[in-house]
């Protein structure tokens, strides 16, 4: 069975996004390249583009893409409580019509889920935990909150970001062997050292390996790409990616 390709609608830039008339102007791109789904994120809309919601989850429903929403939120807070505006986030997916919400994990630190699996049963969607590139979000505090979660039949799974790792200074391969059983999505991305930090690359730019880490995954999971996509023509370049990813 072939892996779903989410195409993360960063991936263009914010300029680009921006110049192309906004993310709902992406779908068709998106859709044209093979993609089976894309991932909106909340940081990309206007001021005034949350009430436009539903429209948007229209627009996708009409290309016939599954949806990831992503919100540049921690699942945590600085002080280790839950974040207040959860139930918010998931309203705002369930009106897009996504199968998964995707926030970062913050500051974890006692398996308290009463809260959470409360929000969780309340709401048809999917929470996916990503590892971002803060320390809260480090190999050793993301296997923690993993297996509380599991233990308790938390109905979530992580989001392995495969370049996040550079950031917090760890092994991308160890991190795999550590956490592939709690992935349920997977976002494709390599970075290379830039100034003081890292940048991330389009995959045939890398010197990584990357396709060992990729395959050190489950492979029954979706993979969103969320590399630079650039070029003259987005729709070929977006192709490109999609087939090579859908083969690997």
């Amino acid at each position: 069975m072939k892996p779903e390709i989410i195409v993360v609608t960063a991936a263009y830039g914010t300029t680009k996004v921006a110049e192309l008339g906004g993310q709902a102007a992406l779908l068709p791109l998106i859709k044209q390249a093979g993609a089976d789904g894309v991932e909106i994120r909340r940081e990309l809309f206007g001021a005034d583009e949350i009430s436009q919601l539903p429209a948007l989850g229209e627009a996708i429903a009409q290309q016939g893409l599954s949806v990831c929403y992503s919100a540049p939120e921690t699942l945590y807070l600085a002080d280790g409580a839950l974040n207040p505006h959860l139930a918010q986030l998931l309203r705002e997916a369930g009106q897009l019509g996504a199968q998964r919400l995707k926030l970062s994990l913050g500051h974890y630190v006692e398996p308290h889920f009463e809260a959470l699996l409360a929000e969780l049963n309340a709401s048809p969607i999917k929470l996916v935990v990503e590892n971002d590139q803060t320390a809260d979000c480090k190999l050793a505090p993301m296997q923690r909150f993993f297996h509380h979660a599991f233990d308790a039949a938390l109905p979530l799974h992580m989001t392995f970001d495969m370049a996040n790792w550079h950031w917090t200074g760890e092994d991308a391969m160890q991190a795999a062997q550590q956490l592939s059983r709690y992935v349920g999505y997977v976002h494709v991305k390599t970075a290379v050292p830039h100034h003081n930090s890292f940048r991330a690359i389009a995959l045939d730019d890398s010197p990584e390996d990357w396709r060992a880490l990729l395959q050190a995954l489950p492979g029954d999971v979706p993979r969103g790409i969320e590399f630079p996509l650039e070029g003259d023509d987005l729709v070929a370049v977006t192709r490109h990616y999609v087939d090579l990813l859908r083969a690997c």
